[in-house]
């Protein structure tokens, strides 16, 4: 089927891929528009993840003060190069993560920096929730690896449902934004501030 290139012009300045990349996805579903759009998608997730390995020397610590004044975040977002600090989707994002983090209140960025002894205490509670309710032990295992998964999804920032989208996660939203600018971005640090919190 030939592919018109008003269409391949078209799916670019919907999804700012590449001509070639545009051309291609088209041809694949024999040019039906949101298909094609599918395709791309897919595509760029899984460029992200071949970014993911790439050093993010450069980046911008972003702030949000929530509350009038009441609670008030910084987070480190870094990039490969200090063009992409200027690039207005890239400062959007670290606005967004730190409005994320008044809003939401990870305790961790990923399930690799929740400690060791935090994970052996929750497993040891649901491991008690599970029998003490009568479960056979079969199936205690699986119980417990679910609760320990919605546990993330609830204290690891990666983890969390996005605020300003809840069908989608935070590590989904940085995925998006490393396709959409095409350089590895990584959430580094966060730092989350409530006047008055563990004070007597």
């Amino acid at each position: 089927m030939e592919i018109s290139a008003q269409t391949v012009k078209e799916l670019r300045d919907k999804t700012g891929a590449g001509m070639m990349d545009c051309k291609g996805a088209l041809t694949e579903t024999s040019g039906d528009m949101e298909k094609a759009i599918d395709v791309l998608r897919k595509k760029g997730v899984s460029r992200a993840a071949n970014r993911a390995g790439r050093t993010a020397n450069e980046g911008a610590i972003g702030s949000y003060i929530h509350m009038g004044g009441k609670i008030g975040v910084l987070v480190e977002v870094n990039c490969e190069s200090d063009f992409v600090t200027r690039n207005e989707t890239f400062q959007t994002f670290i606005k967004d993560i730190a409005m994320h983090v008044a809003a939401s209140f990870p305790q961790y960025l990923a399930e690799e920096d929740v400690p060791e002894d935090v994970i052996n205490r929750e497993k040891e509670i649901y491991s008690d929730q599970a029998k003490n309710s009568g479960k056979p032990e079969k199936v205690i295992e699986k119980i417990v690896e679910g609760k320990l998964k919605k546990f993330y999804s609830e204290v690891c920032l990666l983890n969390q449902p996005y605020v300003k989208d809840p069908d989608i996660k935070v590590s989904d939203y940085l995925k998006n934004v490393i396709s959409t600018i095409g350089e590895n971005i990584v959430i580094r640090r966060f730092a989350r501030f409530q006047l008055g919190e563990d004070l007597d």
